[in-house]
């Protein structure tokens, strides 16, 4: 008999924690990571707790209900892991410790421009004579390896120390992963969200990263477990919120900051970003077409007493950019090249007007010194 992942689940749906009344599968106790070798089944099942005392139970009944449910050749007896989230639980002091500031860009919806921002930002950044990163956590659509020119390229494992470390692949003046870089680009990525948060987690601990004054997270639009993964397992320093001035994509902007900003959350917001504020003709460049509404994301930002960092506008040559590889900040003399510059500058002093605000034992890094 043939054994595969979906059937070992199965099994497990048989199997109810006594603690709760659920099976495993519904508290999320069967770690993604099952392996099958011929009828050789293994896996890990986390609990709370190490003293759990339900612990030898639920093992011996995992066990049986794979031999049951899944078939009575499986080899199973002695291959569960028992792991704990007090041992498996991230420490965000430890992760990413040569980072001095971890920035996160949302957006409450797609289609509002995220990702283009996020990818300028860094290299806006950069510009400024910071050492940046950039992570693509947008796991259901990667677009930054587009947006650089780098969709063919596939970081490459180096030793340091005992561990094999991903190399980011380099451009601009920024380091990059992204999930795009391992998967097929025309092929639509469907992802448990328990997979998503562990492939992401992957691409931050594995990551050989170095020091870096900036780490530009391009998280997923709307809100999510993944939000909540990247946020529980890194110290982010503070979210920019990207929206149009739309009521629509307002609406979700709100709800975004109000995710960021929430108690059990509790990450800071450096501000708001207005993307695609108003149309600019190239042949008419002193002319402005509010296509989608006029300063809607500065009356937000009054609203909820949150910066407003930038507003950019919509023309082509934007597009171009990150269809062509080259974010259209590379183009420092043009007008939209040099609102980027402005967002990157605003990014930094909010992020210094935050760790003025916290106690010197907080306080996440100073920035290094700009170029020139």
């Amino acid at each position: 008999m043939a054994f595969y992942p979906q059937l070992i689940l199965d099994a497990l749906k048989n199997v109810r924690y006594p603690g709760n009344g659920k099976n495993l599968v519904e508290n999320e106790m069967v770690e993604d990571n099952i392996r099958i070798e011929g009828n050789k089944i293994s896996f890990s099942l986390i609990f709370e707790k190490p003293t759990d005392p339900f612990i030898k139970s639920v093992v011996k009944a995992a066990e049986q209900a794979i031999l049951t449910f899944a078939g009575e050749e499986a080899e199973i007896k002695g291959n569960i892991t028992v792991k704990t989230k007090q041992a498996t639980k991230p420490e965000p002091e430890k992760q990413l410790s040569q980072v001095k500031n971890i920035i996160g860009v949302s957006s409450g919806k797609g289609g509002v421009g995220k990702s283009t921002v996020a990818s300028n930002l860094a290299v806006a950044l950069a510009k400024l004579g910071y050492k940046v990163g950039l992570l693509d956590a947008d796991i259901h659509g990667p677009s930054v390896p587009k947006m650089f020119g780098v969709e063919d390229a596939r970081p490459a494992l180096e030793k340091v120390g005992e561990r094999d470390l991903i190399v980011p692949v380099e451009r601009y003046g920024v380091k990059m992963l992204s999930v795009g870089f391992f998967v097929d680009p025309h092929t639509a990525l469907l992802w448990r969200g328990s997979m998503a948060g562990n492939a992401l987690k992957q691409l931050i601990t594995d990551g050989n990263w170095g020091e870096l004054d900036y780490f530009v997270i391009d998280m997923p639009p709307g809100t999510s477990d993944i939000h909540l993964t990247l946020i529980q397992s890194l110290g982010i320093t503070g979210a920019v919120i990207v929206s149009t001035p739309q009521e629509v994509a307002l609406a979700d902007a709100r709800k975004g900051i109000q995710m960021f900003l929430n108690d059990k959350v509790n990450v800071p917001v450096l501000g708001l970003v207005e993307n695609m504020a108003w149309f600019t003709p190239a042949e008419l460049p002193e002319n402005k077409y509010y296509i989608f509404g006029k300063e809607g994301c500065k009356r937000l930002s009054e609203e909820l007493n949150v910066p407003l960092l930038g507003q950019i506008p919509i023309v082509q040559s934007i597009r171009e950019g990150g269809d062509n590889g080259s974010p259209i900040v590379n183009n420092e003399d043009s007008m939209v090249g040099q609102s980027f510059i402005r967002l990157a500058e605003e990014v930094v002093k909010q992020v210094g007007i935050r760790n003025e605000q916290l106690p010197p034992t907080q306080k996440v890094g100073t920035p290094a010194p700009k170029k020139g």
